[in-house]
């Protein structure tokens, strides 16, 4: 058994504001489905879809997690951010070396991502929106393999990676940034059960090192769940 990976959600004070600001930059289409809330949906069969989530709580710290865009060449990468900006974000500075090639922005909320630099081999053949990179151990990348049953394609060091055989982006983790969970996460995977049912897959991500846990949800359809960082993410009905 596996789980599908549907989507990364993303808590938003403006939900529109920001499905339109990354629509815009991925040149996704917008679908309004009152039981998902905003969700962009991937121009590539094999990406994720990007879902926008109404929160009162405003956004405390740096993100744990960000996303990765690609450059072809030094002039997309300028018209990348370029587009950017004129739709909302801004330059920020997270400690990144003046040597580094990649921008780092945030979008109009203020969640970090980059704007990788030609000719990274790294992501390459892994489309325009490449990766999700997170703070988090090696013991999180091996749960996370074995949920979606995506392989492992980096175990070195403190670091862990993982990619759906049928292609698109990257979810990789690093170890040497992980700063004790204070706060909800604020960007969080939501899955659904391949085949069968979902109770059979929370029982099943609870073996692999999963725990229930209660952030306020009441009675809805779907189940929040942790990782063994602690890190939030939801089980949802199957698709």
């Amino acid at each position: 058994m596996a789980c599908q990976l549907l989507g990364l959600s993303i808590d938003a004070n403006d939900p529109l504001r920001l499905a339109r600001f990354w629509g815009g930059l991925l040149g996704w289409d917008l679908a309004d489905d009152s039981s998902e809330g905003l969700a962009l949906l991937p121009a590539e069969a094999t990406g994720f879809r990007l879902r926008f989530l109404p929160t009162q709580e405003q956004r405390s710290g740096q993100d744990q997690r960000h996303l990765h865009l690609t450059s072809t060449s030094v002039e997309d990468q300028q018209q990348t951010v370029a587009t950017s900006l004129g739709l909302g974000a801004r330059h920020i500075d997270i400690g990144q070396r003046p040597e580094e090639g990649h921008v780092v922005l945030a979008d109009p909320e203020g969640n970090e991502f980059c704007v990788i630099e030609p000719g990274n081999k790294w992501l390459a053949g892994c489309g325009f929106l490449a990766e999700l990179t997170c703070d988090g151990s090696r013991e999180v990348g091996y749960f996370w393999s074995a949920a979606l049953g995506w392989p492992l394609v980096l175990d070195q060091g403190l670091q862990t990676a993982i990619r759906s055989p049928q292609g698109g982006p990257k979810v990789s983790w690093d170890a040497e940034r992980l700063p004790p969970k204070a706060v909800k996460t604020r960007l969080h995977l939501d899955l659904a059960p391949v085949h069968g049912y979902q109770q059979e897959e929370l029982d099943r991500l609870v073996s692999l090192g999963a725990t229930l846990v209660d952030v306020g949800q009441g009675a809805v359809s779907w189940v929040v769940l942790a990782d063994p960082d602690g890190r939030e993410f939801c089980m949802l009905t199957p698709r």
